[in-house]
C-alpha cells in the first residue's frame, strides 16, 4: 500500500493561492502608509528650501535701506518676489500637471541659486530687485512642484493629515527662515547671511534628486477612450486623433487656475496679509516702541507651538468641517494682534506667537488639504498653484500695507488696523467658499 503523494508542482499550486492573498495585503498597508521614505525626502526639502527663501523676509527690507533706499522703495524691494511668484505660480502649477516635478524644481533651485548670487553682490536696490524677480520665479517653481508632488504621494483617505504634515513643514520653515535670518545677520551681516542661506537650498536639491517617484503627471483618460482608440481625451480636454497625433491645448482660466480654489485662497489671503506684514516690520515695530524684547524668540516659539498643535490635531483635519477652523483660526489671528497691540515683554511674545499658530499656522494647512480635496489629484498642481496665490498676494500686500501703516499712523495703531482682516475673511466665506467646502 503506497501513501498518497503530492508533487512538487501541485505543492507550489497551494502554496501560491495563499502568497497571492498575502502579497496584496502587504502592498495595500504599504500604500495606505502616512509617512513614506518619499514623502520624508520631499517635506525635507520643503523645510530647506522655504527656511531659505524666508529667511530673507525680515532682513531684504532693512539691506535695502542699508543700500540707500527710501521707505517706499524698501517695501517694493520686500513685495517684490512675492509679486512676480503670483504671476509665475499659475504656469508653473499647469507645468506641474504636465511634465515632472523633479525636473522643475530642479529648475527652480537654479534659479534660487543665481538670485542667491545676486543678493550677495547687490550695490544698488535696483540689484535687489532684481534678485528678488528671479527669486520669486523660482519660489513659484519649487513651492508648487514639492506640494503638487507631496499630494501625489498620499493616499486620499490620508489627504488631509497628509497635507497637514506637509503643511507643518511649510510653516515651520515660515518661522524658522526669519528666526535664523534675523540672528544671522546680528554676526554675520547681509550679505554672508544671504550667501548662507545657499546651503540650504542646496540640501533640498539633493533630497528631491533621492527621490524614487520623480513625480510623472498623472493623466485621466474618458472611458469612451477604450471604446474607441482612435480618440483620446485627456484631463484638459485636449484631442488626440492618432498615436502620433499632436494635442491641442487650448488656453483657458482653468488652465492657470482652479476656479473652486479661488475663493479658499481669498480667504486664506486674508490672514496671510497680517502674519507678513508682521513678519517685514515686527523689528522696526519693537525698535520704535523701545519694547525690552527679542524679535526672533516670536518666530522660534512660533515653530515648536505649531509642530505640537499639527501633531496633536492630524487626525482632525480629516473630520472637522471648514467653517469650524475658520472659527478657531480667526480667534487665533485677533488675540494674536491684540498680544502684539498690548505688547510689553518677552512672555507676551510668546503668547502671541501661540496664537500665531493657532491662527495663521493651521488655517494654512487647512486651506491647502481643502483646496486638494475639492479640486482632485489630476488637478493637484493647478489646486496647489491656486492656494499658493493666496500666500503670494498676502506676502505683497501685507508688507506693503505695513509700510503705508507704519509710515503714516501712530506706531501703536500697526496691529490694531490688521484686525480688519478677519471679518474680510469671514465675508469671503459667506459670498463664496461654503459653496464649495464641506
Amino acid at each position: 500500500m503506497t501513501l498518497p503523494t503530492t508533487s512538487a508542482s501541485e505543492s507550489m499550486q497551494q502554496e501560491q493561492p495563499a502568497q497571492q492573498s498575502n502579497k496584496p495585503k502587504q502592498l495595500q498597508r504599504k500604500h495606505d502608509r502616512l509617512i513614506t521614505r518619499d514623502m520624508a525626502l520631499v517635506m525635507l526639502a520643503t523645510f530647506c528650501f522655504m527656511s531659505s527663501n524666508m529667511l530673507a523676509n525680515p532682513i531684504v527690507a532693512g539691506y535695502a535701506e542699508s543700500l540707500g533706499a527710501s521707505g517706499m522703495l524698501m517695501g517694493v524691494v520686500a513685495g517684490s518676489m512675492s509679486f512676480i511668484s503670483l504671476f509665475c505660480r499659475p504656469i508653473a502649477g499647469n507645468l506641474s500637471d504636465r511634465t515632472s516635478k523633479r525636473t522643475l524644481v530642479t529648475a527652480g533651485t537654479v534659479l534660487y541659486f543665481t538670485a542667491g548670487l545676486l543678493y550677495y553682490f547687490a550695490n544698488s536696490p535696483i540689484m535687489l530687485i532684481m534678485a528678488r524677480v528671479i527669486n520669486g520665479v523660482g519660489f513659484a517653481c519649487c513651492s508648487v512642484c514639492l506640494a503638487t508632488w507631496m499630494s501625489l504621494l498620499l493616499p486620499i483617505r490620508h489627504m488631509g493629515a497628509g497635507m497637514g504634515l506637509y503643511g507643518t513643514m511649510n510653516a515651520l520653515a515660515m518661522a524658522v527662515g526669519p528666526a535664523l535670518g534675523i540672528r544671522a545677520q546680528k554676526y554675520i551681516g547681509y550679505r554672508l547671511t544671504f550667501l548662507s542661506s545657499l546651503i540650504l537650498a542646496a540640501i533640498m536639491l539633493i533630497a528631491t534628486l533621492m527621490v524614487k517617484n520623480g513625480g510623472q503627471p498623472v493623466r485621466k483618460k474618458q472611458p469612451s477612450t477604450t471604446e474607441n482608440p482612435s480618440l483620446a481625451v485627456d484631463i484638459d480636454g485636449s484631442i488626440d486623433g492618432s498615436a502620433g497625433a499632436t494635442k491641442k491645448h487650448h488656453l483657458s482660466i482653468r488652465s492657470i487656475l482652479e476656479p473652486r480654489v479661488v475663493p479658499l485662497s481669498l480667504t486664506f489671503m486674508m490672514f496671510a496679509i497680517a502674519y507678513f506684514a508682521n513678519q517685514s516690520f515686527i523689528m522696526n515695530y519693537v525698535e520704535a516702541r523701545h519694547l525690552p524684547v527679542s524679535a526672533d524668540l516670536f518666530f522660534m516659539f512660533y515653530a515648536v507651538t505649531l509642530l505640537v498643535l499639527r501633531m496633536v490635531l492630524r487626525d482632525l483635519f480629516d473630520s472637522k468641517g471648514f467653517r469650524s477652523w475658520l472659527t478657531l483660526c480667526s480667534l487665533g489671528m485677533l488675540a494674536m494682534l491684540a498680544c502684539m497691540t498690548f505688547l510689553f515683554n518677552d512672555w507676551m511674545l510668546l503668547l502671541a506667537a501661540f496664537f500665531t499658530a493657532v491662527g495663521y499656522g493651521l488655517m494654512s494647512s487647512v486651506t491647502q488639504a481643502q483646496a486638494v480635496v475639492i479640486a482632485g489629484r489630476e488637478r493637484s498642481g493647478i489646486a496647489n498653484s491656486t492656494y499658493y496665490a493666496g500666500i503670494d498676494l498676502g506676502m505683497s500686500v501685507g508688507p506693503f500695507v505695513g509700510g503705508l501703516v507704519y509710515g503714516r499712523l501712530p506706531v501703536v495703531w500697526f496691529y490694531p488696523v490688521f484686525m480688519l482682516t478677519v471679518p474680510v475673511a469671514w465675508l469671503i466665506y459667506w459670498l463664496c467658499v461654503r459653496r464649495v467646502s464641506r
